[in-house]
């Protein structure tokens, strides 16, 4: 799922979800940053735990593909992979910069 970071993802959202959007991609964006710390501090049990969050999450707000990311992280952290983590935690930094949220009727 390798996404440049200047090409934007449109993502289309139910609008009763509106409200709830904005602090959902803001906790992943904090994840990142927790993945990252975990990540130096060689804490697999907290990668796995965030990845398996997001893994459960993603797809309820309508991102599929962090529910993907969620899934590859979670794994990766229990086989120890950690150049799978920071690959995975990359891919989910850029796709986070590259939303394009559009709220219309399913």
């Amino acid at each position: 799922m390798t996404q440049e970071p200047d090409k934007k993802i449109t993502v289309r959202i139910d609008p009763d979800l509106a409200d709830l959007i904005p602090g959902f991609l803001e906790s992943r964006r904090q994840d990142v940053a927790a993945i990252l710390k975990a990540l130096e501090q060689n804490d697999a049990e907290t990668i796995r735990i965030l990845g398996h969050n997001m893994k459960g999450c993603g797809s309820g707000y309508g991102f599929d593909a962090i529910t993907d990311l969620g899934r590859s992280l979670e794994q990766a952290a229990k086989d120890g992979d950690r150049e799978k983590i920071q690959e995975t935690t990359q891919e989910l930094s850029v796709y986070l910069e590259s939303l394009h949220v559009v709220y219309e009727e399913g």
